[in-house]
C-alpha cells in the first residue's frame, strides 16, 4: 500500500468522522435544549422508544453519540434506565442506514448534498434551516469522505498477502477481536463498518470472514460510550452495560447461526455480485433480529444490570454545601448530542432546590420576627448560606456553559437563568432581614399589637403561595405568569395598606417610633420579595417560549 493510498484513507477516514460530528452539532444546535421534552413524549413505550433511536441515529448516522447522549441523559436524572434500554435499541437499528445508504452508492450525489448544506449555512439567514444545512452538509462530507476510502482500498485487492491476511479472519474468534479493536480505535462503528464494505467491493475479503468481523464491529462501538460513562453515577453505568450486554448477545447469536446454518449463503442470495450491500444486509438484519429477541424482556435486562451494579451506600454530610445536579464539564462533551439538554436540566433542578429553600427562609423569617415557633435566626442563616453557595455555583456553572453554546436561543435560555438564580438569592437575602429585626425587637423589648401580628401572617402566607405557585410544572404558562402577576400586584396593595393601616395605629398611640420602623422595614422587604418573584416568573416563562 503506498503513500498515497494511506492518506488518501486517512484523509477519507477523516472527512467520515467530521461528516459525522457536523451533523450531531446539527441536531443538538436545533433540538438540544427540547431534546429532554421530545424524548419523554416519544419514550413512553418500548415500540416508540426504540423508534426514536433509530430516527436520531438515522438523522447523525452515529450510534455512539447517540447512546453517549443516553448516559448523560439517565446520569443526570433526565431518563430512567427503562427509558435508556429502548433508545440503545434504536440506535443499534439507526446505525445500520449509514451501511445502506453506502450500499445504495449516495456517494455519487454527495458533493451535490454536500453543496446544498453549505448553501443553506453560508447564504440562509434563518437558524433554523441552517441547522439543516449542518446536517446536509455533514451528511455530503461524510459520504465524500467514505468514497475517499474506497478508492484508495481498491488496490488492495490484487495484494496477496494483504488478502491472505483477511481469510484468517474466517476463524470466529480472530474476526470478533479485529472487528472490536478497530472499531474501538476509530471510535466509530459506521466508519468501520464502512471500510469493511469498501474492503470487501475491492474483493479483498468476503462475507464468510466480514460477517464476523462486522459482529466485533458492534461490540467495538462500546467503548465509546463505556469512556463517556467513567466517573458518572451508577445508572449511568448501567446504561453502558446494557449497550455492551445486547451487542455481545446479538454477537453469540448470530456466531452460533453463522457456524450452523448458511446464513451469510442466504444473504448473499439477496445481492450477488454487490458485497456492500451484503454486509451493510447482514448489519440490519443482527441489529433488527437481536432487538426483537430482547424487546420482550428488557425490564428484566434493565434488572440484571441493577443486580450487578448495586447501589453505594451514600456517605455524604447532609451539612456539607453540595451541589447535586450539575454535572461536571470533563463528563459532559460540548459538541455531543444533548450536551445543552443536560446543562439545562442540571441547572433547573439546582434552582428549584435553592428556590426551595428561599421559600422556607421566607416562611420561617415571618415567624422568627413575630415570636412564633422553634425555627432561629440561626437555622434561617445557615440556609441563607446555602442558597449563596448555590447562587454562585450555578452562575459560574451557566458561564461555562455559556461558552460552548452555538445558537442565540440557547444563550437566551442561559441567560434568563443566570437572572432567575440572582433573584432567588435577593429573596433569601430579604429573609435574613426580616429574620434580622427579630433581634431589634428582643433587644428594645418592642411589642406588636393584635392587627400588625395578624398582617404578618397573612403575608407569610401569601409568600407560601408565590413559592407553591413559582415551584409548579403547569401546562399554560402564560395563566400561570398571569396568576403570580396578580399575586405581586396583591403583594403590593397589601403593602400600601398596611402601611396606612401603621399610620393609624401611630395617630391612636398604638404602636412606638422603633416598632414603626422595623415595621416600614420589614413591609419594604414584603414588596421586594413579591417583586423579585415576579422578575422570577418573567425570565421562566422566557425559557418556556424559547424551549418550545
Amino acid at each position: 500500500m503506498s503513500i498515497s493510498e494511506i492518506m488518501g484513507l486517512l484523509g477519507g477516514l477523516a472527512l467520515f468522522l467530521y461528516g459525522m460530528q457536523m451533523m450531531s452539532m446539527g441536531l443538538e444546535a436545533s433540538a438540544g435544549n427540547r431534546m429532554k421534552a421530545i424524548l419523554e413524549k416519544l419514550t413512553a413505550n418500548r415500540v416508540r422508544g426504540v423508534l426514536m433511536g433509530a430516527l436520531i441515529t438515522a438523522i447523525i448516522q452515529s450510534s455512539s453519540a447517540t447512546t453517549v447522549m443516553v448516559v448523560g441523559f439517565v446520569n443526570s436524572g433526565m431518563m430512567t434506565l427503562n427509558q435508556a434500554l429502548w433508545i440503545i435499541m434504536g440506535a443499534n437499528i439507526g446505525t445500520t442506514i449509514t451501511g445502506q445508504l453506502i450500499a445504495l452508492d449516495v456517494g455519487a450525489i454527495a458533493p451535490l448534498i454536500a453543496f446544498l448544506g453549505v448553501a443553506a449555512v453560508v447564504f440562509i439567514k434563518n437558524e433554523k434551516i441552517k441547522y439543516v444545512g449542518e446536517i446536509l452538509a455533514g451528511l455530503g462530507v461524510l459520504f465524500i469522505g467514505m468514497d475517499m476510502m474506497s478508492a484508495a482500498m481498491k488496490p488492495l485487492a490484487d495484494s496477496e498477502a494483504f488478502v491472505n491476511m483477511f481469510t484468517k479472519f474466517e476463524n470466529p474468534l480472530l474476526g470478533i477481536l479485529a472487528g472490536t479493536v478497530v472499531t474501538a480505535i476509530i471510535q466509530s462503528s459506521s466508519a468501520s463498518v464502512g471500510i469493511l464494505q469498501a474492503l470487501a467491493q475491492s474483493g479483498a475479503i468476503g462475507l464468510n470472514s466480514a460477517a464476523f468481523v462486522l459482529f466485533g464491529q458492534n461490540i467495538g462501538t462500546c467503548v465509546t460510550a463505556l469512556l463517556a460513562s467513567a466517573g458518572t453515577g451508577r445508572n449511568a453505568k448501567r446504561a453502558t452495560m446494557i449497550h455492551i450486554m445486547f451487542n455481545v448477545f446479538g454477537t453469540i447469536v448470530f456466531t452460533v447461526l453463522c457456524i450452523l446454518t448458511p446464513l451469510t449463503q442466504m444473504v448473499e442470495s439477496w445481492t450477488p455480485g454487490n458485497a456492500a450491500a451484503q454486509i451493510a444486509n447482514l448489519h440490519t438484519m443482527f441489529n433488527i433480529v437481536t432487538t426483537l429477541l430482547l424487546l420482550p424482556v428488557g425490564t428484566w435486562l434493565v434488572r440484571l444490570t441493577i443486580l450487578v451494579l448495586k447501589d453505594k451506600k451514600d456517605g455524604v454530610d447532609k451539612d456539607e454545601l453540595t451541589i447535586r445536579y450539575l454535572l461536571d464539564f470533563k463528563h459532559i462533551n460540548a459538541e455531543k448530542l444533548g450536551a445543552a439538554a443536560i446543562c439545562t436540566e442540571g441547572i433547573r433542578k439546582e434552582l428549584s432546590r435553592m428556590m426551595e429553600m428561599a421559600g422556607e427562609n421566607v416562611r420561617d423569617a415571618f415567624d422568627v420576627f413575630a415570636h412564633r415557633g422553634t425555627v432561629t435566626f440561626a437555622e434561617i442563616e445557615k440556609r441563607e448560606q446555602y442558597v449563596d453557595f448555590l447562587n454562585k455555583e450555578i452562575s459560574k456553572y451557566i458561564t461555562s456553559a455559556l461558552s460552548f453554546e452555538a445558537t442565540s436561543a440557547g444563550s437566551q435560555m442561559f441567560n434568563a437563568y443566570y437572572s432567575m438564580t440572582s433573584n432567588v438569592e435577593r429573596i433569601s437575602d430579604h429573609a435574613i432581614n426580616i429574620a434580622g429585626y427579630s433581634r431589634m425587637i428582643k433587644e428594645k423589648g418592642i411589642h406588636f399589637s393584635q392587627q400588625a401580628n395578624e398582617e404578618l401572617q397573612e403575608m407569610k402566607q401569601i409568600c407560601k403561595k408565590v413559592f407553591d405557585i413559582l415551584q409548579e410544572t403547569p401546562d399554560d404558562y402564560v395563566s400561570w405568569h398571569e396568576s403570580l402577576a396578580c399575586m405581586e400586584q396583591k403583594i403590593d396593595d397589601m403593602t400600601a395598606q398596611y402601611r396606612d393601616n401603621m399610620y393609624e395605629r401611630i395617630k391612636a398611640g398604638k404602636c412606638s417610633d422603633e416598632g414603626s420602623i422595623l415595621f416600614s422595614e420589614m413591609l419594604t422587604d414584603f414588596e421586594r420579595i413579591g417583586d423579585h418573584a415576579l422578575n422570577i416568573s418573567n425570565e421562566m416563562l422566557k425559557t418556556m417560549i424559547v424551549d418550545r
